[in-house]
């Protein structure tokens, strides 16, 4: 009983883990880490600690480069402070606008933020780009690792559940 429950809310916090890879508000590595640490508690499992110990770093790293990225990408530009919450700001606005909203507004509100405290165009621009390929490349990271953990808990359910 126990454990189709388990592998029930495991298999859903693997696809709202996929999911949070790509919506900034949702912790997508967490949660597809929760769905495999579920996994481990039932019957048959073959989940080893060794895979709970690397995947579960993984999510740790992975969730702390998510929130330093941007901001070590933004100042690397050149970028001041209005850029970095520009930034923040576009993304939490993007939220509500729908996927090209939440791909467009950190960019948008990086070159914002930029003008708003004087910054030349040519460089607002360079830092907006920054603070998206930063958003790129952090949400690509998210979402191979949730990816992978999809594969493993699918996988593992099928074991337990059939053998």
């Amino acid at each position: 009983m126990w454990d189709v429950i388990f592998i029930l809310i495991a298999l859903i916090s693997a696809v709202v883990g996929v999911i949070g890879a790509i919506v900034p508000a949702v912790p997508g590595p967490p949660i597809s880490f929760v769905g495999l640490l579920l996994l481990a508690f039932c019957g048959g499992n073959e989940v080893g600690v060794v895979s709970l110990i690397v995947t579960g770093l993984f999510a740790v790293i992975i969730t702390i480069v998510d929130y330093v990225a941007p901001v070590w990408f933004t100042k690397k530009a050149g970028g001041s402070k209005a850029g970095m919450w520009g930034a923040t700001i576009g993304l939490v606005v993007g939220l509500f606008s729908g996927v090209w909203g939440v791909i467009i507004g950190p960019f948008l509100g990086a070159f914002i933020g930029e003008l708003i405290v004087k910054t030349p165009p040519a460089k607002a621009i360079h830092v907006a780009c920054m603070s998206f390929i930063a958003f790129l490349l952090t949400t690509g990271m998210k979402l191979v690792y949730c990816i992978v953990l999809l594969v493993m808990i699918v996988t593992e359910s099928w074991t337990i559940a059939w053998g």
